[in-house]
């Protein structure tokens, strides 16, 4: 048995899915697609195609049938009976599904005519906009982001398995990329076998440290794996957050044992639904452990703040596959002098120190220090300079 068999855990599937076209069939395939009909996709479905192509989404190996499409939005699992809990489709309008035929090939596009992959069309269906709203996001509030998206994307949505040729731009965090199969190869070769994976969109304060140090206790090491693809316009943005966390990581954490690795994926927003998808995905990036903290993948008071963690419990842990680790929500205890929760500390909460976020960044914008018992001060010297940027 080599090192990467025993360091690894197995993909969701039990196969990471391998779709980009390389070398000289590449170059065939993108002469071939100059005389294909073209199909304009955003980022969003850019990033899509990339993590079904280096297999962070497997067992997906293109954008969802209507089959799997409605076994995910009711039971949480695709046709095959394997759980996924977020729809992953590319939806059109009326008008372009009614230019493209089932069995066509079609050229994935973006600016500037770049060819990003071609579809191999096996499906078009319709879908209902309330019943995806209100099965993923649990809402039909359209002030939710993802509602909102839901609502302003096509009518129709596209099926069939995809090919990558061009990777979509990872600029300026090239040097932090790596696909599921090089962090895979990454950790055999660091010799971790037990790795806790991070998802975060946001900077991180204390408690978040805190939590990922609990964690990293227990394991071989840390994979701290922010979200660079499209977040909500209120949302730090990645070049000010990647700073904070490069700043942390070189005072704070022991560099044998974690590595920041970019995941250039959209945000949902999807609350409890995202959490089991995130944790999915970086089980797919060989992560054995994953953290779910307060309010995972949540936005203003849509979901419970133990929602995404009370998820877990419908589904049998071998259909997971992945270890969650929960963790509830962190604090400085001034009395206790130290980071805590309520399952260790057992003071008042007159002696604990919580800020919001929405506290934190008008502290942030007026070019205020939040206490260094919330955030560390290297990092809200980055997060100041770059709101003022």
């Amino acid at each position: 048995m080599n090192v990467t068999k025993r360091s690894s855990i197995s993909p969701h599937g039990g196969e990471l899915i391998q779709r980009t076209v390389t070398g000289e069939e590449r170059d065939e395939v993108l002469k071939k697609a100059a005389g294909l009909k073209k199909l304009y996709i955003d980022t969003w479905i850019r990033s899509d195609l990339e993590l079904i192509a280096n297999g962070a989404f497997s067992p997906l190996t293109g954008f969802m049938g209507q089959q799997d499409y409605f076994h995910v939005l009711r039971e949480m699992r695709l046709s095959s009976g394997l759980v996924w809990t977020l729809p992953v489709t590319l939806p059109v309008s009326r008008k372009e599904a009614a230019d493209l035929q089932v069995g066509q090939e079609i050229a994935l596009i973006g600016e500037g005519g770049i060819v990003y992959g071609i579809l191999h069309l096996h499906e078009k269906y319709s879908y209902n906009k309330e019943e995806e709203a209100r099965l993923v996001y649990g809402t039909v509030d359209p002030a939710h982001p993802g509602v909102k998206k839901i609502r302003e994307k096509g009518e129709i949505y596209l099926a069939g398995p995809i090919w990558l040729l061009n990777e979509p731009s990872h600029h300026p965090f090239e040097s932090f990329y790596l696909s599921p199969k090089q962090t895979r190869d990454l950790f055999a070769e660091l010799g971790w076998k037990r790795i806790v994976g991070f998802q975060t969109r946001n900077p991180i304060h204390r408690a978040h440290e805190y939590i990922q140090k609990a964690a990293l206790e227990t394991v071989d090491g840390l994979l701290l794996h922010p979200l660079v693809g499209e977040t909500k316009s209120d949302d730090i943005p990645a070049p000010i957050r990647m700073e904070s966390y490069q700043v942390l990581m070189a005072n704070y954490y022991p560099s044998n044992r974690v590595r920041l690795v970019i995941f250039p994926a959209a945000m949902r927003y999807a609350g409890p639904r995202e959490a089991i998808f995130h944790a999915l995905v970086r089980k797919n990036y060989g992560c054995t452990h994953f953290i779910v903290g307060r309010d995972h993948a949540g936005v203003k008071n849509y979901y419970g703040p133990y929602d995404a963690q009370r998820i877990f419990d419908q589904f049998p842990a071998a259909d997971i596959g992945i270890v969650p680790l929960f963790f509830e929500h962190s604090f400085y205890c001034k009395t206790c002098s130290s980071m805590a929760s309520a399952k260790t500390c057992p003071h008042p909460e007159a002696d604990r120190l919580t800020l919001s976020g929405t506290k934190v960044r008008e502290m942030l914008a007026a070019g205020t220090v939040p206490p260094a018992e919330f955030t560390r001060p290297e990092v809200a010297d980055v997060l100041i300079r770059g709101m003022k940027e």
